[in-house]
């Protein structure tokens, strides 16, 4: 049995998993999803993995899972933790020592060809059943900014295996831009799904295929 990890994104909550969470435990695995301090002012990046820590305990291996924002929580977990596996999906990938706030001019974002959506729903969510949009929309934080301008205490990235999903059609994040970020900074050819952002709200079965997936073919499911 395997633990996965499950990091949330920026202005959300760890309900965002429950149907990945529900799907691994039907297939043996335990998960957890913690709710990051993202709507704090006082919390930075080292309280955002302080909490995915606390969650973990003395749980072994450990499968981290991080969407989006959560790229940045997750290798400074991977830095305090034995993790077995890192998956990014649909990520922002961090540089050492990168603050937040730096992440779109020093990848380029706004160099990207790339439709605009002002509809959250149309940005986020356009492949989620109505129903789940509006459950996602309803449980959303704000996003706390006060501590995006500081550096992150990454010095390297995580001598963990790292893979990263992507979604076709991802509408925050393209495809093309998500290719390029993920070669530029940790030399990976990402893998591609179907889908926007939010694949465990639209494709969490597909989803928990691949991240089982990788973890058989890093050798941590057993006789699974």
């Amino acid at each position: 049995m395997a633990t996965f990890v499950l990091i949330h994104g920026a202005g959300d909550v760890g309900w965002y998993w429950h149907l990945v969470e529900a799907e691994l435990r039907v297939r043996g695995h335990e998960a957890i999803a913690p709710d990051l301090p993202c709507d704090d002012d006082s919390a930075g990046l080292p309280e955002h993995a302080d909490t995915v820590v606390s969650a973990i305990g003395d749980r072994t291996n450990l499968i981290v899972v991080a969407q989006s924002f959560g790229g940045f929580t997750a290798p400074l977990v991977c830095d305090r933790v034995a993790v077995e596996l890192l998956v990014l999906v649909a990520p922002m990938i961090p540089a050492p020592g990168e603050a937040p706030a730096d992440y779109w001019a020093n990848t380029r974002y706004n160099e990207e060809v790339r439709d605009r959506y002002d509809d959250a729903i149309a940005l986020f969510y356009q492949d989620v059943s109505p129903e789940l949009a509006a459950e996602a929309l309803n449980r959303a934080r704000s996003q706390a900014e006060a501590r995006m301008g500081e550096p992150s205490p990454l010095r390297a990235w995580p001598g963990v295996p790292t893979r990263v999903l992507i979604g076709r059609d991802d509408r925050l994040f393209p495809a093309g831009f998500l290719r390029r970020v993920a070669r530029e900074r940790l030399g990976i050819t990402p893998d591609e799904i179907d889908g926007g952002h939010t694949p465990a709200l639209s494709r969490p079965h597909e989803l928990v295929d691949r991240l089982e997936a990788y973890a058989a073919k890093q050798g941590l499911l057993g006789g699974h």
